[in-house]
């Protein structure tokens, strides 16, 4: 068992790809004890699959109702189930919400899809990209003069959809032990997109957000929050938004005898700003930017690769990334001052404890 505030939170994961997988990372950090569903003749996981750790597996062949039955001892004994399948796949296999609750009603049915569950679009195929589309971010992103910049699948995938699936997990266990009833929860990442970008819509509906790209505060339009070239190729990051933090930013650039740059609001100067600063930014290496800015109110930090970043002082103090069995990785988060997370192992082990596993959760490997 594994520790963590989860911890005696058994949990059934049906194998699937992106963001549910995520989800039962995050929740297996935590403590739960996630079984892993695999398909018989499917993938193992593989080493570096880091999103598939902590887990332990049970081979199926879900479309054998011996298999059938073995999932289903498996969802009247647990306390949450997660499937990131179309919409119909489970009720199909004779696992569906209905079929799970009227055997375990205490059970958090966890659906992870992109569209939903319902509407329009709910039957159709689709990836990150889609799904942030219709939601209004990725119009967000990017440079003006540019097409919409893709933010890697953080935005939809992981961030829409697997950590609104985990707190919906976390919130509907809590209710659960009230009512002493479960439910299923609709995770559409169409929905998680658009809540992320509730503060963006919040400053247009004011008036203060253009849906003109990098004219804004927070999207490159600002000077003063921005990413910018150094002299070596490399790159820093500045967010020196509140006056007392722009303040220092022009101190340290040489910059607070420009009259321009008395005013960061002046929206109008903003294209002008950008590039004398561009120019000031460009005369010094990232690591010489980091010696003067660094660990200043400045707002300040350089731009890391994945393979600089484990490496960074602030990172290696805190344990942000850790090393298991060769493989560097992020570590658990968030952190907990009494039940702290841990990892519960490396990704793999395809169905290597399956009679082991049943046999611990009760369950005949043969159910009729």
């Amino acid at each position: 068992m594994g520790q963590g505030p989860l911890s005696g939170v058994r949990i059934v994961e049906f194998a699937g790809i992106g963001p549910g997988p995520f989800c039962c990372m995050l929740l297996s950090d935590m403590g739960a004890d996630v079984v892993r569903v695999d398909r018989k003749g499917g993938r193992p996981a593989f080493k570096a699959d880091i999103p598939a750790r902590g887990r332990r597996h049970v081979v199926l062949d879900l479309k054998e109702p011996n298999d059938v039955g073995v999932a289903l001892g498996l969802i009247e004994k647990a306390d949450v189930v997660i499937e990131g399948f179309r919409p119909g796949v489970m009720e199909r296999l004779g696992l569906g919400p209905d079929e799970a609750l009227k055997r375990n009603p205490k059970l958090i049915y966890g659906r992870m899809t992109g569209w939903g569950q319902t509407g329009p679009l709910a039957e159709a195929a689709g990836h990150d990209l889609n799904y942030i589309a219709i939601s209004g971010a990725l119009h967000a992103m990017g440079r003006k003069d540019d097409t919409p910049a893709p933010p890697l699948n953080l935005v939809g995938d992981y961030g829409g959809g697997s950590l609104y699936l985990a707190m919906g997990v976390c919130a509907a266990l809590f209710e659960a032990q009230r009512s002493g009833k479960g439910q299923v929860i609709d995770a559409a990442i169409t929905d998680g997109a658009a809540s992320l970008m509730s503060v963006i819509y919040g400053l247009r509906a004011s008036g203060i957000w253009s849906d003109d790209r990098d004219a804004n505060l927070l999207d490159g339009g600002a000077h003063f929050y921005d990413v910018y070239k150094t002299k070596d190729g490399k790159f820093v990051s500045i967010g020196s938004i509140e006056p007392q933090f722009y303040a220092l930013l022009i101190e340290k650039t040489g910059l607070k005898d420009d009259p321009k740059f008395a005013f960061h609001m002046n929206k109008g100067d903003w294209p002008e700003l950008s590039l004398k600063l561009a120019d000031v930014i460009a005369t010094k290496t990232r690591d010489e930017w980091s010696a003067l800015m660094e660990g200043t109110d400045v707002c300040f930090a350089p731009v890391l690769s994945m393979a600089e970043a484990p490496t960074h002082p602030h990172n290696v103090a805190r344990g942000t990334f850790v090393d298991l069995e060769g493989l560097v990785q992020p570590a658990p988060a968030p952190r907990f001052s009494r039940t702290p997370s841990a990892i519960q192992g490396p990704p793999g082990g395809m169905g290597a404890k399956t009679e082991e596993i049943l046999d611990e959760w009760g369950i005949s490997a043969r159910p009729l």
